[in-house]
């Protein structure tokens, strides 16, 4: 897992509550295997005028000029700003690799889906809950100011606007330590290599008949 220290990049807005995990990467897509090769099918509901499935060449489907993510002015956005419950409905882990794997590794919202903000820990994608008031604030922003950049540092939990303006956030010790480090469920487990290693071996010494 790519670790995450610090990002300044365009804000991608999406002022909309309550977004599932099926409008960010729909079923269609879980037939796919592997964790890569998603992020053309980030909202792909709202990007396209016509349905998609895995493994079409989807650089000839016709775009919808509607969507945000088509918009020139949010291309190669690494953060986005949404609103409360994001990542709602069903658990698939595929919608965080979608976010990332589009280029996103930072989403700003009042509230997550308590399953989409546990998967996020183990894919290098930062979630970060501020009050409404700010995300208002930045919402206004953006809105105002085209080209909009943040700049998020994990290490000391700050947003920076392009004014100066610092915006601490909140995040578990034990969450922020994985993200730094790039450290996924397994790469946790193999920390603790040398002590599996060692309990394996006085259990095979004390019960032989089960090796």
């Amino acid at each position: 897992m790519q670790p995450f220290t610090r990002q300044t990049s365009i804000v991608l807005p999406i002022d909309r509550a309550n977004i599932d995990t099926d409008a960010i990467i729909p079923k269609q897509y879980l037939k796919a295997i592997g964790k890569t090769g998603f992020g053309p099918n980030l909202f792909d509901d709202w990007r396209y005028l016509e349905p998609g499935e895995p493994y079409m060449d989807h650089s000839r489907r016709q775009i919808n000029p509607d969507c945000i993510l088509n918009d020139e002015r949010y291309l190669g956005a690494g953060i986005l700003l949404t609103r409360d419950n994001y990542g709602c409905g069903s658990s698939r882990e595929h919608a965080v690799w979608a976010m990332v794997d589009y280029g996103i590794r930072v989403v700003i919202a009042p509230s997550f889906a308590d399953i989409f903000f546990n998967n996020t820990l183990n894919n290098g994608l930062l979630a970060i809950t501020l009050d409404t008031t700010i995300i208002e604030q930045l919402f206004a922003e953006v809105a105002s100011n085209e080209g909009y950049t943040l700049t998020v540092d994990l290490e000391a939990k700050t947003i920076t606007t392009p004014k100066g303006e610092v915006i601490p956030f909140e995040i578990e010790a034990y969450r922020r330590k994985r993200l730094l480090e790039g450290l996924d469920d397994i790469d946790m487990t193999l920390l603790q290599a040398n002590a599996i290693r060692a309990y394996e071996e006085r259990r095979k010494a004390k019960v032989p008949w089960l090796f």
